[in-house]
């Protein structure tokens, strides 16, 4: 049997509230558990002493045991001091999706071509204006 240390979610709708239990890994979140060993509120303030309650003696022994804390449960252990956890990485957390990369290659390239455009917009009416002005010189002169 393999064992886990998980939240067991409690509290009402939008409230949350968690036990933090040992069970068996294949039962259910909120199912039957061997032991809890804290409790962690959500809704607290960050630095608020009873956000995260352990049992520290009773942490220790199920992870002594061979309990395998999820990934946010080992967190709280890694703030409490109970468990060293390594950090992950994920370099392409913040990079866009295929479509979305080309949908900003495609509005970049438009964005270059219209100031390309209005570049040259502005160049040609700047080497016709003087000749314009000639001309209409020459017909006040007449």
């Amino acid at each position: 049997m393999s064992v886990s240390m998980r939240l067991s979610r409690g509290g009402s709708k939008k409230r949350p509230y968690y036990k933090i239990v040992v069970s068996n890994s294949r039962a259910p979140r909120d199912g039957k558990y061997l032991e809890q060993v804290g409790t962690y509120n959500p809704l607290l303030a960050k630095d608020d002493e009873n956000r995260v309650r352990l049992v520290e003696d009773r942490v220790r022994y199920w992870l002594g045991v061979g309990a395998q804390p999820t990934d946010r449960v080992a967190r709280l252990l890694d703030k409490a001091g109970i468990k060293e956890r390594k950090a992950t990485l994920n370099p392409q957390a913040g990079v866009p999706g295929k479509k979305a990369q080309e949908r900003a290659e495609e509005k970049a390239e438009k964005a270059r071509e219209a100031a390309e455009a209005a570049a040259a917009a502005s160049a040609a009416p700047a080497e016709e204006a003087p000749a314009g002005e000639a001309a209409a010189e020459e017909q006040t002169e007449a």
